[in-house]
Protein backbone atom coordinates (compact mmCIF):
# COMPACT_ATOMS: atom_id res chain seq x y z
CA UNK A 1 0.00 0.00 0.00
CA UNK A 2 2.83 2.27 0.80
CA UNK A 3 4.72 1.54 -2.27
CA UNK A 4 1.39 2.41 -4.39
CA UNK A 5 1.44 5.22 -2.87
CA UNK A 6 4.41 6.74 -2.98
CA UNK A 7 4.41 5.25 -6.99
CA UNK A 8 1.03 7.25 -7.17
CA UNK A 9 3.01 10.13 -5.89
CA UNK A 10 5.87 10.09 -7.87
CA UNK A 11 4.03 9.54 -11.31
CA UNK A 12 1.31 12.79 -10.19
CA UNK A 13 4.20 14.56 -9.47
CA UNK A 14 5.86 13.75 -13.29
CA UNK A 15 3.11 15.16 -14.68
CA UNK A 16 2.68 18.17 -12.84
CA UNK A 17 6.80 19.28 -13.69
CA UNK A 18 5.90 17.92 -17.72
CA UNK A 19 2.63 20.08 -18.36
CA UNK A 20 3.93 23.71 -17.15
CA UNK A 21 7.58 22.35 -19.08
CA UNK A 22 5.11 22.35 -22.70
CA UNK A 23 2.98 25.64 -21.35
CA UNK A 24 5.98 27.57 -21.02
CA UNK A 25 7.78 26.57 -24.01
CA UNK A 26 4.56 27.86 -25.62
CA UNK A 27 4.36 30.87 -23.70
CA UNK A 28 8.25 31.62 -24.94
CA UNK A 29 7.18 31.13 -28.81
CA UNK A 30 7.71 34.39 -30.83
CA UNK A 31 4.32 33.76 -32.48
CA UNK A 32 2.15 33.04 -28.75
CA UNK A 33 4.01 36.06 -27.66
CA UNK A 34 3.07 38.48 -30.52
CA UNK A 35 -0.43 37.44 -30.44
CA UNK A 36 -0.39 37.70 -26.62
CA UNK A 37 0.98 41.44 -26.80
CA UNK A 38 -1.17 42.07 -29.83
CA UNK A 39 -4.50 41.20 -27.61
CA UNK A 40 -3.08 43.67 -24.67
CA UNK A 41 -2.47 46.39 -26.40
CA UNK A 42 -5.77 46.46 -28.00
CA UNK A 43 -7.48 46.17 -24.96
CA UNK A 44 -5.32 48.90 -23.30
CA UNK A 45 -6.61 51.16 -26.55
CA UNK A 46 -9.87 50.26 -26.79
CA UNK A 47 -9.80 51.00 -22.83
CA UNK A 48 -8.39 54.67 -22.74
CA UNK A 49 -11.19 57.38 -20.71
CA UNK A 50 -10.97 59.70 -23.92
CA UNK A 51 -10.67 57.16 -26.43
CA UNK A 52 -14.23 58.42 -28.99
CA UNK A 53 -15.43 58.27 -32.43
CA UNK A 54 -13.50 60.82 -33.80
CA UNK A 55 -10.07 59.36 -32.49
CA UNK A 56 -8.43 56.50 -34.31
CA UNK A 57 -5.72 54.64 -32.91
CA UNK A 58 -3.63 51.80 -34.50
CA UNK A 59 -0.22 49.89 -33.81
CA UNK A 60 2.51 47.59 -35.12
CA UNK A 61 4.18 44.73 -32.94
CA UNK A 62 7.58 43.77 -34.09
CA UNK A 63 9.97 42.27 -31.69
CA UNK A 64 8.41 43.81 -28.65
CA UNK A 65 8.76 47.08 -30.14
CA UNK A 66 4.94 48.64 -30.15
CA UNK A 67 4.43 51.25 -33.03
CA UNK A 68 1.66 53.91 -32.39
CA UNK A 69 -0.13 55.58 -35.32
CA UNK A 70 -3.25 56.95 -35.70
CA UNK A 71 -5.08 60.27 -34.89
CA UNK A 72 -6.67 61.89 -31.96
CA UNK A 73 -8.74 64.66 -31.03
CA UNK A 74 -6.88 65.82 -27.97
CA UNK A 75 -2.52 65.30 -26.77
CA UNK A 76 -3.16 63.65 -23.38
CA UNK A 77 -5.44 60.74 -25.18
CA UNK A 78 -2.07 60.55 -27.61
CA UNK A 79 0.14 60.45 -24.40
CA UNK A 80 -2.27 57.95 -22.23
CA UNK A 81 -2.21 55.85 -24.88
CA UNK A 82 1.99 55.69 -24.72
CA UNK A 83 1.67 55.17 -21.24
CA UNK A 84 -0.63 52.60 -21.13
CA UNK A 85 0.82 50.55 -24.01
CA UNK A 86 4.58 50.69 -22.06
CA UNK A 87 2.81 48.80 -19.12
CA UNK A 88 2.41 46.00 -21.24
CA UNK A 89 4.02 42.78 -20.05
CA UNK A 90 6.18 42.26 -23.18
CA UNK A 91 6.63 45.66 -24.66
CA UNK A 92 10.07 46.71 -24.12
CA UNK A 93 10.11 50.00 -26.50
CA UNK A 94 6.68 52.46 -27.55
CA UNK A 95 7.43 54.35 -30.75
CA UNK A 96 4.20 56.97 -30.53
CA UNK A 97 3.23 58.48 -34.40
CA UNK A 98 -0.03 59.30 -33.40
CA UNK A 99 -1.17 62.55 -34.72
CA UNK A 100 -2.95 64.93 -32.55
CA UNK A 101 -5.67 66.87 -34.97
CA UNK A 102 -5.49 70.32 -35.00
CA UNK A 103 -7.83 72.76 -33.38
CA UNK A 104 -10.41 73.82 -36.17
CA UNK A 105 -14.33 75.33 -35.10
CA UNK A 106 -14.83 74.45 -38.61
CA UNK A 107 -13.26 70.85 -38.29
CA UNK A 108 -15.25 70.54 -34.82
CA UNK A 109 -19.12 71.52 -36.76
CA UNK A 110 -18.07 68.85 -39.24
CA UNK A 111 -17.55 66.30 -37.56
CA UNK A 112 -20.97 66.67 -35.39
CA UNK A 113 -22.81 67.04 -39.04
CA UNK A 114 -20.82 63.70 -39.98
CA UNK A 115 -22.15 62.18 -36.61
CA UNK A 116 -25.65 63.47 -37.00
CA UNK A 117 -26.41 62.25 -40.54
CA UNK A 118 -24.49 58.73 -40.16
CA UNK A 119 -25.13 57.19 -36.45
CA UNK A 120 -28.92 59.28 -35.80
CA UNK A 121 -31.31 56.90 -34.61
CA UNK A 122 -33.25 56.56 -38.09
CA UNK A 123 -30.58 55.80 -40.35
CA UNK A 124 -29.06 52.42 -41.38
CA UNK A 125 -25.45 53.20 -39.89
CA UNK A 126 -26.55 53.71 -36.28
CA UNK A 127 -25.49 50.47 -34.48
CA UNK A 128 -21.96 51.34 -35.72
CA UNK A 129 -22.13 54.22 -33.01
CA UNK A 130 -23.43 52.72 -30.34
CA UNK A 131 -21.34 51.59 -27.04
CA UNK A 132 -18.23 53.39 -26.23
CA UNK A 133 -15.99 52.02 -29.17
CA UNK A 134 -17.74 52.57 -32.02
CA UNK A 135 -16.60 50.12 -35.27
CA UNK A 136 -16.79 53.45 -37.44
CA UNK A 137 -14.53 55.83 -36.48
CA UNK A 138 -14.93 59.62 -38.06
CA UNK A 139 -11.20 61.96 -38.81
CA UNK A 140 -11.55 65.23 -39.97
CA UNK A 141 -8.39 66.78 -40.49
CA UNK A 142 -8.38 70.95 -42.17
CA UNK A 143 -11.64 69.79 -43.68
CA UNK A 144 -10.79 66.26 -45.38
CA UNK A 145 -12.64 63.55 -44.18
CA UNK A 146 -11.17 59.60 -43.27
CA UNK A 147 -13.79 56.90 -42.16
CA UNK A 148 -11.20 54.20 -40.17
CA UNK A 149 -12.58 51.20 -39.07
CA UNK A 150 -15.05 48.22 -39.73
CA UNK A 151 -18.69 47.17 -41.17
CA UNK A 152 -19.87 44.17 -41.59
CA UNK A 153 -21.03 44.15 -45.20
CA UNK A 154 -19.84 45.95 -48.24
CA UNK A 155 -23.30 47.88 -48.93
CA UNK A 156 -22.52 48.99 -45.53
CA UNK A 157 -19.34 50.86 -45.77
CA UNK A 158 -20.31 52.24 -49.13
CA UNK A 159 -23.17 53.75 -47.06
CA UNK A 160 -21.30 55.34 -44.52
CA UNK A 161 -19.12 57.05 -47.70
CA UNK A 162 -21.79 58.01 -49.74
CA UNK A 163 -23.25 59.16 -46.74
CA UNK A 164 -20.27 61.30 -45.81
CA UNK A 165 -19.83 62.77 -49.10
CA UNK A 166 -23.30 63.92 -48.74
CA UNK A 167 -22.27 65.78 -45.92
CA UNK A 168 -21.33 69.54 -46.72
CA UNK A 169 -18.73 71.29 -45.39
CA UNK A 170 -15.74 68.30 -46.34
CA UNK A 171 -13.38 69.21 -49.41
CA UNK A 172 -13.12 65.36 -49.45
CA UNK A 173 -13.85 61.94 -47.89
CA UNK A 174 -11.58 58.52 -47.76
CA UNK A 175 -13.50 55.60 -46.93
CA UNK A 176 -10.42 53.15 -45.31
CA UNK A 177 -13.54 50.75 -43.22
CA UNK A 178 -12.51 47.15 -43.82
CA UNK A 179 -15.79 44.73 -44.12
CA UNK A 180 -15.30 41.83 -41.17
CA UNK A 181 -18.89 39.95 -42.27
CA UNK A 182 -18.91 38.90 -45.49
CA UNK A 183 -16.61 36.31 -47.05
CA UNK A 184 -13.89 37.21 -49.20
Amino acid sequence: MLIRTILSVALFSGLLFFVPADAAAQDRSPEFTKARIERSVRKEILTLPYYGVFDAIGFEVNNGTVTLTGYVLRPYTKKDAEESVKDVEGVSEVINNIEVLPLSPSDDRLRQRLLRAMGGQTGALYRYFLGTNPSIRIIVKNGHVTLEGFADRKSDADLAYITARGVSGSFSVTNNLKVIGEAR
